[in-house]
């Protein structure tokens, strides 16, 4: 870690603060510039210091971490410091760099401050990639919530916002554009299969083909089909790991022969990853599914 990066601590208890800033004076690479009791008193300190690093608390009289966070919107890495155990914690681990919990060693600390280093260079600490295992802070239209990423189905637009569907069956409004959460979602997990749509592949139940070359997209927990459409059609299929049409005409099937190639005596098929190699049916057959060459 050569970079060198300036710290706000925020806490209310005033020996929390000294012992963190003793444990600080252990990395030269942090150098803390200013101390806050409050919620008030960080957003004065936030705007005057701008800093690199916040190491903030969670409970504290009046307003908590939290608040800061939803009142300010700063654009920094935050560490949360708090007394909490770690299963409530868990909720708490994403939005932010990490968490501490009280009190804090020099060698947890080490590892919180090599995440910092780490993360996506030039990037705003609210557009760093996520795992799918993590959980966002997410503002919604009237409260914020934590969703853990592994239980969204899909994401769609709608104007400037998002909606967000869960696992659990609700739908949320979200005050993000599409654009950042292609950013922040992990592009392994999560694929944009239409211009107005995120789906998460690992809720994927089936495809469908449709018309021009797109396809129904059937996904866990959901009636209605998102559409994948043409553009988005070869990521998709590498991300499910379809091979595709074996006699390498170009085509946009799923299916390891064409239409084409059954016409011309090419004699096996498949519908997708998992399959073994078949007898083909009828040229009918197959141009009544709709998987033909583009």
């Amino acid at each position: 870690m050569d970079k060198k990066y300036s710290a706000l601590i925020v806490d209310d208890e005033p020996l929390a603060r000294t012992d963190l800033i003793a444990v600080l004076s252990g990395f030269e690479q942090v150098q803390v510039v200013g101390e806050a009791d409050s919620v008030a008193s960080a957003r004065k300190q936030l705007e005057k210091l701008d800093p690199d690093i916040v190491f903030l608390d969670i409970q504290m009289p009046g307003e908590s971490g939290f608040d800061l966070l939803r009142i300010t919107g700063f654009d920094t890495r935050v560490i949360f410091v708090t007394a909490f155990d770690e299963y409530a914690i868990r909720a708490f681990e994403v939005n932010a760099v990490d968490y501490l919990l009280k009190p804090v060693s020099g060698e947890r600390l080490a590892i919180s401050l090599t995440r910092v280093s780490h993360e996506v260079p030039d990037l705003p600490a609210s557009m760093v990639p996520l795992d799918k295992e993590d959980t966002m802070f997410v503002k919604l239209t009237n409260s914020y919530q934590f969703i853990r990423l592994s239980h969204i189905i899909k994401v769609e637009a709608a104007d400037d916002y998002s909606v967000v569907f869960l696992e659990n069956g609700d739908s949320h409004v979200v005050l993000k554009s599409m654009k950042e959460w292609e950013m922040r979602l992990p592009p392994n997990t999560f694929t944009r299969v239409h211009r107005s749509t995120i789906v998460n592949m690992d809720q994927v139940l089936k495809l469908e083909p449709w018309f021009n070359h797109s396809f129904k997209v059937y996904l866990k927990g959901l009636h209605e089909p998102v559409i994948l459409s043409r553009r988005f059609f070869q990521e998709v299929r590498k991300k499910l790991g379809w091979v595709g049409c074996v006699c390498g005409c170009g085509c946009m099937c799923i299916v390891w022969v064409c239409v084409y190639c059954v016409g011309v005596g090419v004699g096996v098929s498949g519908s997708g990853k998992n399959d073994t190699l078949n007898p083909v049916g009828s040229l009918a057959d197959f141009q009544l599914r709709g998987l033909q060459c583009k």
